[in-house]
């Protein structure tokens, strides 16, 4: 019962997360690439509820930013100028979950942006290229990870169920990928595939050049499964009574590896989105103007902007609750399948 209320727990975390990532629209006040170049490098704004003069404000405001003379990355607050937050304003148009058009934000304001995250060399706003760059990195995460179990369970299947000289083979063919390091395989795989791709064009690749890297993992933990779950008196009986591989492996032998293959999926779509974070970074991945928390973290590479503006690392930290919510889940996946493989043994 602990178990089951832990798994809820990260669970409904994790859909959470995804849930605001999924809405980026809603949650995001404007276009990820709209760009305002009179706000380049603007730091993140304050919400009050006191102005200058001591009233107290019911409803939150800030100060738009204007530029300090003589300077381009300088910024003062208009303290003349108190602009109301509106909550469930009208914005840009933007397909919530893809779908349904809408312009309706969670908040916006009237006569001046706010950016409550800051703003790039652009002018565009931070907060809302993380939230839409979060739909790129964790769908590339997330479609990566499919790929790769798929592969995992297939060979894995194939090799523990089948043995023999099949088995041999499949393994053998395993031992590269797990003996090179993921990331010098990312690269030299990327590397033999065209650079100069759209941004659609290059999502697809990255998926593919990220789930053909790590199934090797999964398929060894299923062949494992497979090959215990075979010898078992129900499957040696269905196989008496002249049941068919297929018939076999759809019933009775895949359905035992669903415990490890969970857990390899919540271990495996952090690994991913970092990978693609990773690529999209280097200039492998995602391009510009699409956004991606990797090519977010691309602005790092100048020194100025490494030194200057703190609140171009925001998009290294969205990452975090996510690790966090996936590497938890997989704690409460292995908590909560290890009483049933007890229960099975016995």
């Amino acid at each position: 019962m602990i178990e089951r209320r832990k798994l809820a727990k990260w669970l409904v975390v994790l859909v959470a997360l995804h849930g605001l990532i999924a809405c980026a629209g809603f949650f995001a006040p404007y276009d990820p690439v709209e760009q305002d170049r009179q706000l380049p490098y603007a730091r993140p704004m304050k919400l009050h509820l006191i102005d200058t003069q001591g009233r107290v404000h019911m409803r939150p405001f800030f100060y738009p930013l204007r530029m300090r003379e003589g300077s381009f990355d300088q910024y003062d607050e208009d303290i003349a100028r108190a602009m109301s937050l509106k909550l469930f304003a009208e914005g840009p148009r933007y397909r919530l979950l893809g779908l349904l058009p809408c312009r309706l934000h969670l908040f916006g304001a009237a006569g001046a942006r706010i950016c409550l995250l800051g703003t790039d060399g652009y002018g565009r706003d931070q907060l809302s290229r993380i939230l839409y760059g979060g739909q790129v990195s964790l769908l590339a995460g997330l479609l990566g990870a499919g790929i790769t179990l798929s592969l995992g369970l297939g060979i894995g299947a194939a090799a523990g169920y089948f043995g023999g000289w099949r088995d041999e083979v499949l393994m053998r063919l395993t031992e590269p990928f797990l003996a090179l390091p993921w990331l010098y395989m990312l690269l030299g795989l990327r590397a033999f595939l065209p650079l100069a791709v759209s941004p659609l064009e290059a999502f697809f690749l990255i998926v593919m050049v990220i789930g053909a890297v790590g199934w090797a993992r999964p398929a060894r933990l299923v062949r494992g499964v497979v090959l215990s779950a075979k010898e078992r008196d129900f499957v040696r009986a269905a196989r008496g009574f002249g049941a068919p591989h297929r018939y076999l492996l759809w019933r009775h032998v895949l359905p035992e590896t669903s415990s490890v293959l969970l857990t390899q999926a919540a271990i495996l779509i952090p690994q991913y989105v970092l990978a693609e974070m990773t690529l999209s970074f280097l200039g492998l991945g995602v391009p510009e103007p699409l956004a991606s928390w990797g090519n977010l973290l691309a602005n790092l590479q100048q020194y100025s902007v490494l030194t200057s503006y703190w609140w171009m690392y925001l998009p290294a930290l969205a990452i975090v609750p996510f690790f966090l919510g996936y590497l938890g889940l997989a704690s409460a996946l292995q908590e909560w399948a290890d009483p049933f493989k007890v229960g099975r043994g016995t």
